[in-house]
C-alpha cells in the first residue's frame, strides 16, 4: 500500500511551513506549527510525531543545520531554542493536536517504511549534491544513518528546494525518482524538485 498522503509528510512538511509568507499562519513558530497541524489529519500529525522523535538521535547542532537547510525562512534559534528543544517542541505540539482525539490510529504500512535498504543510495545521493554546503551535507548523511533514510531524503528534498543556485541533473532527478519509489513516495514528493532538472 502507498503512503497516506501523495504530498511531502512529516517533519520535511513542517520546514515547508517557515516560507516568505508562512507569518501568517502564526504569530510565533510553536503558533505556525500548531495551527497547520489543526488545519489537517491525524495522519499528518502521527507523521511529524514520529520524525521528530526520530531527530532525537542527533546532536543539538545537528538538528539546527538540517532545520536550517529544509526551511525557506527558519526563525533564529535564539527564538525557538536549540535544535534539540525545537524539535522537541514539534513533538509536544504533535501530542497536544493528537491528545485532542482518544482513537487515533497508530501509522502502519508503508508509513512506517524507514528506507534502510535504500541507505547506501541516499547517502550516494547527498554526497553528490555538491551545491548543498559541507555541513550541510554532512548533517544528511548523519541523520540517514542514524535516524532513517527515508528522512533523511526527505529533508535533502527540502534543502534542494531551498538551496540557492540549485540544479539537478536528469540522471540526479531520475536516481531520487527510482528511490522516491522504493520508499512508496506519492507523486508529488520528488516531483516538488523537478522544476530544478536542467536538459542537455
Amino acid at each position: 500500500m502507498p503512503r497516506f498522503t501523495e504530498f511531502n509528510f512529516g517533519v520535511s512538511w513542517v520546514m515547508g511551513f517557515f516560507h516568505q509568507d508562512g507569518s501568517h499562519d502564526g504569530d510565533t513558530p510553536a503558533e505556525i506549527v500548531a495551527n497547520n497541524l489543526a488545519k489537517n489529519g491525524d495522519d499528518e500529525a502521527l507523521a511529524v510525531r514520529r520524525d521528530a522523535q526520530i531527530l532525537g538521535n542527533l546532536p543539538s547542532e545537528t538538528l539546527e543545520v538540517l532545520w536550517e537547510a529544509g526551511a525557506e525562512y527558519m526563525p533564529s534559534f535564539e527564538l525557538v531554542g536549540t535544535g534539540a528543544e525545537w524539535t522537541q517542541t514539534v513533538v509536544g505540539l504533535c501530542d497536544a493536536r493528537l491528545s485532542a482525539k482518544g482513537d487515533v490510529r497508530q501509522l502502519s504500512g508503508a508509513d512506517t517504511e524507514d528506507g534502510m535498504a535504500c541507505l547506501g543510495a541516499v547517502v550516494g545521493e547527498i554526497e553528490e549534491t555538491r551545491f548543498l554546503a559541507v555541513e550541510v551535507r554532512a548533517a544528511l548523511i548523519d541523520c540517514a544513518r542514524r535516524c532513517t533514510p527515508d528522512l533523511a531524503l526527505r529533508v535533502l528534498l527540502r534543502a534542494i528546494l531551498c538551496a540557492p543556485d540549485a540544479s539537478l541533473s536528469p540522471d540526479q532527478y531520475g536516481r531520487l525518482e527510482a528511490i522516491g519509489s522504493a520508499l512508496q513516495y506519492g507523486e508529488f514528493v520528488v516531483d516538488d524538485v523537478k522544476f530544478l532538472v536542467q536538459q542537455d
